[in-house]
């Protein structure tokens, strides 16, 4: 990872200079009170780049949120500014409204303007951090604080090289026991027992990151349990455990007991943990531990819906052989099709030509690989489910 800022553009400027305009050297509270720039000053600043339409931004805006709080609690210097992308005063009111940080007045359109520019905004939610001398220090700060929260403070190279250097030490001496279990608890549960975790070692893990209230976790876990049954019929080295993003026990309780494998005790710390380690940003997601408790893949969901159990062990050798034997296969699909789900001609694409990651805009769940797609307009589906249209006899 290296977010670290390159651009003499934007490497400099103080803080005044950088937040005020001709008109204006304050800034809003959530309140609507006036806050002086010069109150900053010394600090180290996130600029917050988000909308209250964007439901990407309502989610980062919790975590960002938790993050500042702690570091507030711990007294570090660190600042949020908020830089409202809101279509309109009413809506960046009701978003500031949630935010415990100061923000660019909403009617300050040159000032927004202005920001977007020099720190080239491209999308959001995006956040900007300056050092306390208005240095630019990074410009993936959103990443930044998905993958290590309040830890990456005070988001100098120096200190994210560290954070880097630790986590390849932690993967480096990576074993299941490590993953899972916590001070006072080295048990797993099986639908109301204990197992050791000793007893999965040297097998292959699966550790499926999902929640009850999420309806694309649903249909991947009821994929994923018609997978789970057929390999454990034929591998009994293979195993599941559930890590719940649950809001609360009652939900994880009902989602658990709908799944046929294990998993980890309620405990949104743990989980939180985990899904930091394995920069975890969306759900559901399936971690692959190989037998000798490292990491296999990450992109288990995507291997999945891709080969189903044929992905099984999910190594880096039976990957490179199902990928060869899927290009072959692929030598004798159709260049070109009509699909009655689309308007549009789809045209066969590959991974290297815009066939991974996606979402099928058929079954809804993760892609990757061949796939046909619009290059109209973007409309994507797997190969196979252009195949199960063809069999029902739905395409033109």
């Amino acid at each position: 990872m290296n977010s670290a800022a390159s651009s003499s553009d934007a490497s400099g400027g103080n803080l005044s200079s950088i937040l005020s305009s001709g008109n204006r050297d304050f800034l809003i509270s959530p309140s609507g009170d006036k806050v002086s720039v010069e109150e900053l000053e010394g600090k180290t600043i996130g600029l917050y780049f988000g909308a209250n339409w964007y439901a990407k931004c309502e989610k980062f805006n919790l975590l960002l949120a938790e993050v500042y709080l702690k570091l507030k609690e711990q007294g570090a210097g660190f600042e949020v500014v908020f830089v409202s992308c809101d279509e309109d005063q009413s809506s960046f009111e009701q978003f500031h409204g949630t935010m415990p940080w100061v923000a660019i007045p909403f009617a300050d359109l040159q000032s927004k303007k202005f920001l977007n520019q020099r720190y080239g905004i491209e999308g959001i939610p995006s956040l900007v951090i300056l050092s306390p001398t208005g240095q630019l220090l990074q410009t993936e700060g959103v990443e930044l604080i998905h993958h290590y929260g309040s830890r990456a403070f005070p988001f100098t190279p120096t200190r994210i090289s560290e954070l880097v250097a630790e986590e390849k030490a932690d993967h480096d001496s990576q074993t299941l026991e490590k993953l899972l279990a916590t001070t006072g608890r080295d048990f797993v549960i099986d639908h109301g027992k204990e197992v050791p975790i000793s007893n999965f070692v040297g097998k292959t893990i699966g550790l499926l990151f999902s929640a009850q209230s999420y309806p694309p976790c649903a249909k991947f876990t009821s994929r994923l349990a018609s997978i789970y049954k057929n390999l454990k019929e034929k591998h009994d080295r293979f195993e599941i455990v559930f890590v719940s993003v649950d809001k609360d026990e009652s939900s994880y309780s009902q989602c658990f007991s709908e799944m046929p494998w294990i998993a980890l005790p309620y405990n949104m710390e743990s989980t939180k943990l985990l899904s930091r380690y394995f920069n975890i940003q969306g759900i559901p997601a399936l971690v692959i531990i190989g037998p000798d408790g490292k990491t296999l893949t990450k992109e288990g969901r995507n291997l999945i819906n891709l080969y189903m159990e044929m992905a099984y062990p999910f190594t880096e050798e039976r990957l490179k052989l199902l990928r060869e034997k899927m290009d072959e296969e692929a030598k004798s699909y159709p260049r070109s099709l009509s699909h009655e789900g689309h308007r549009h001609a789809l045209n066969l694409v590959s991974e290297n030509s815009g066939g991974g990651p996606y979402i099928c805009c058929e079954c809804e769940e993760q892609g990757f690989g061949w796939a046909y797609q619009c290059l109209r307009c973007g409309y994507e589906i797997h190969r196979k489910c252009v195949r199960e249209v063809e069999e029902n006899g739905s395409l033109g």
